[in-house]
């Protein structure tokens, strides 16, 4: 045998030894890349995880999940980051993990189906179109007052109507456009009020801390239940507050089940709170909204712009009911959209 081919031999017998040092390394950096997926592609899913466990339960639990089922939606975003990363890490209980997720928010993220396909059996015996409108302190009074000038709504509901608000009203909008009011005076967010085209009869509203008068119209010969909605939201310190005065609103719904009802305003809580979909539940009520094809349009913070924030203005409607049109509309100096519904009313069987 040559020593070339003695050379040749010894290298296929012990391998190729110039590979080797950069072989174990590679799959030593590559191990370790996937560990660190695994890992962000875990911290990633904690948060969507535990929030969609208690939107699964039926349950709002406690600060912070209260805050984040708000913005469930936006969920899908570090769930399908994690998704991406379990892939790349090769971590199939992971990619399993976050499949499950985006499955069950993707579900979630579906309007709430209270009877949504429903019809109202009667004809239609009237159009009425519903403006609520949330002007944060007052400030977005102007813009308020000209969307009203603007669109001639038929039923006005505005919270957080402070004393700017309610003189704006009273000096600019005549008596002769809306000559039927039920306005509460107060600073801040504490004033609401309801104007009216149809003849309205106050009732008592809700009791709560900031004002939720109560009314009924009389549209087209029907009684229609009329009340404004406007609880304290749920800030950390408040929520105890905000489960009861939603609860009040909940036992609301419950007496009006069989009356035509419009129940509008600045709920501070949207279809993935549990409080919420307990009044849709109890009084048989719809979102004007969803049945306008607007169910997941941000009404506020409006500072984010869209598509970013959550839906917590609404107009709730019986199933009397039907909606043309629904659809958001901006203002200035108020971090709420505003909402403009076009409705139908049924003659009841």
């Amino acid at each position: 045998m040559d020593s070339a081919s003695a050379t040749s031999t010894a290298a296929e017998d012990a391998g190729d030894p110039a590979e080797e040092p950069l072989d174990e390394p590679g799959r030593t950096r590559g191990g370790a890349g996937r560990r660190v997926a695994a890992w962000f592609a875990a911290l990633l899913l904690i948060v969507p995880t535990v929030v969609v466990a208690c939107r699964l339960a039926d349950t709002d639990a406690t600060t912070p999940i209260p805050q984040l089922l708000a913005f469930l939606p936006w969920l899908l975003v570090p769930a399908g980051a994690a998704l991406l990363l379990a892939a790349l890490a090769r971590w199939i209980p992971g990619l399993v993990w976050a499949a499950v997720v985006l499955a069950i928010t993707g579900w979630f993220v579906r309007p709430y189906d209270i009877g949504l396909a429903d019809k109202p059996s009667g004809k239609a015996i009237a159009k009425v179109e519903v403006l609520t409108s949330n002007v944060e302190f007052g400030n977005g009074t102007k813009g308020l007052l000209e969307l009203i000038e603007r669109e001639r709504p038929d039923l006005v509901f505005v919270t957080e109507c402070a004393e700017a608000c309610s003189q704006g009203l009273a000096t600019r909008i005549p008596m002769s456009d809306y000559p039927y009011r039920n306005v509460v005076e107060g600073k801040l967010a504490f004033g609401s009020a309801i104007l009216s085209k149809y003849p309205l009869r106050k009732v008592a509203g809700i009791e709560s801390t900031l004002a939720m008068p109560g009314s009924v119209a009389t549209i087209a010969g029907q009684e229609v239940q009329v009340q404004l909605a406007h609880p304290l939201p749920p800030i950390p310190s408040g929520m105890d507050d905000w489960r009861r005065e939603l609860g009040r609103m909940k036992e609301y719904a419950t007496g009006v089940k069989d009356v035509p009802t419009i129940f509008a305003g600045d709920f501070n809580a949207g279809q993935d709170h549990a409080a919420f979909r307990r009044i849709l539940d109890a009084g048989k009520l719809r979102s004007a909204a969803a049945l306008g094809g607007a169910s997941r349009t941000p009404s506020w913070p409006t500072m984010v712009g869209r598509p970013l924030g959550t839906q917590i203005d609404h107009v709730l409607i019986s199933k009397e009911f039907s909606v043309r049109k629904a659809r958001f509309v901006e203002l200035d100096d108020t971090d709420h959209r505003s909402l403009l519904t076009e409705l139908e009313l049924h003659e009841k069987r």
